[in-house]
Parts: structure tokens; sequence; C-alpha cells
């Protein structure tokens, strides 16, 4: 089952996915699809790190996240966002390879047997973006958004800290 959970930055998105996770599985796995960009993100990764004890497994992996995730299996992938991000930036910001890059991967996660809870970002939501590679990402953010939406079994949009379910 794939439970879609997205919405604005710091509207509860994580701490919802893993609340979610616990009441699946004992003991989940958290994917963490985020390079470390700079000292300010390294703060932010250890927060998100010290938000969950023993109970989880951690797996740090920046594009083939269907690697590590097997049957039967409870994991949050943390998050759409970074992981464009990484496919972005090695493909020298080209929309088109990266967003067949994206689907390509997140399409092997629809043949697995587990409880796979992904995190994103509604980032058209915020302000216009000022350059033209910040327009390019906001809009593959999009389409891939629609496209995990589209076969995500559940669907949440995080507000303000409340779950508004959207499928």
């Amino acid at each position: 089952m794939i439970h879609y959970i997205t919405g604005g930055e710091r509207s509860g998105k994580s701490s919802y996915a893993q609340e979610l996770a616990l009441s699946l599985s004992g003991n989940p796995k958290y994917i963490a699809t985020s390079r470390i960009w700079d000292e300010n993100h390294q703060k932010r990764i250890d927060r998100h790190v010290n938000d969950r004890d023993e109970r989880w497994t951690s797996v740090e992996e920046e594009k083939e996240i269907s690697k590590y995730i097997f049957q039967n299996e409870t994991v949050v992938i943390d998050c759409v966002t970074l992981w464009l991000t990484n496919y972005f930036v090695d493909t020298k910001n080209d929309i088109e390879q990266c967003l067949t890059l994206a689907k390509e991967e997140f399409d092997k996660l629809l043949v697995i047997d587990a409880n796979i809870i992904i995190i994103s970002n509604e980032i058209g939501m915020g302000v216009h973006a000022q350059t033209e590679v910040g327009r390019k990402f906001t809009e593959l953010q999009g389409w891939v958004n629609q496209h995990i939406a589209k076969h995500a079994d559940k669907a949440t949009f995080m507000v303000s800290g409340l779950a508004l379910k959207l499928k």
C-alpha cells in the first residue's frame, strides 16, 4: 500500500508519517533521500534523526530507493523534493531526463508488497520562483507529485499539523 503525504514546509508531514508508520509496524524503516548541502541542512537532518527511537532502521539513499524496500516492510521515504533534487542536479537540470528517471524509480515501488509512506512538498503553492531553474524544478515537482498521487492508495494533505484526506 502506498500512502502519499504532502504539504508545505513545517506542516507536520514527517511527524504524521512517522506516527502512521509506527501504527503499522513495530520496526519501520526510514529512507532519507537528502544530500547534506550545508551546516544548516545537517542540523535539520540531525533533528529528524533524533525524532526517531531505536524501533527505527535508518537508510540514506539519494536516488535508488526501491533497492532498500522489501516485502512486508513499513517504510517512510522522506522526501520526494530532496530525492528529485538529486536527480535534477545530476542531470544538469534536464527536466525531461529527470522526470523519466524519477517516474521509472517510483514505478518500481508499485510492485513491492509493503507499506510505503512517501512524503513530498507542495512547493508550487509558495512564492513564484524568480529563476528559470527554480521554475523548472517547481514544474518537475508538480508533475512527479501528480504521478505519485495518481498511483497512491491513500493521499493526505498536511496543513498546520492537521491531516486532510485527499483519497
